[in-house]
């Protein structure tokens, strides 16, 4: 499993490393690949994201019996589990590929960043679905942007550490 792994990622890197002399003034290569990356993976999430809201939950409310979910919610939380293996893959093997520490280790740190990803991206809709009106599309779009932030420092100062980086 991991060759193939390491296989797929060197093909990844060798593809979006063609791009990266047109940003390489402006970006450390490691900051140009999470931004490519994490915006595959950002795509992926809200066209996934468009399909279930759309398709699969027919934006109606999902009522389980003892709890009701909204089609919002229950979209995001139907992705999640796609974006979540796609995002871990990408942010070991091609991003943060410098890491030391043990692949376990990465994943169980990966899981707590996510966690806090989770949280902001449920306040978030929420808030701006629910308080703010704002359509459940464009909300999203809107609550990835600010959770992408909080998931690069997550993730390049303590899931895939190098020892190399200090908190600023």
């Amino acid at each position: 499993m991991r060759f193939i792994a390491v296989h797929i990622s060197s093909w990844i890197i060798k593809f979006i490393d063609i791009f990266y002399p047109i940003v390489k003034k402006f970006l450390p290569i490691e900051t140009y690949r999470y931004a490519v990356t994490g915006g595959m993976n950002m795509v992926l999430d809200i066209i996934l994201y468009y399909i279930f809201l759309h398709f699969v939950v027919d934006q109606k409310v999902i009522e389980l019996g003892f709890i009701a979910i909204s089609p919002h919610i229950a979209a995001f939380l139907m992705v999640f589990p796609i974006t979540f293996s796609t995002g871990f893959f990408l942010a070991k093997y091609v991003t943060f590929t410098q890491s030391q520490l043990k692949g376990r280790k990465q994943l169980i740190r990966y899981v707590i960043s996510v966690a806090g990803s989770i949280f902001l991206n449920y306040i978030l809709l929420k808030v701006f679905v629910e308080y703010f009106g704002i359509y459940p599309t464009p909300s999203k779009l809107l609550t990835t942007s600010i959770v992408i932030i909080y998931s690069f420092l997550v993730q390049k100062f303590f899931t895939f550490k190098t020892g190399k980086h200090q908190l600023p």
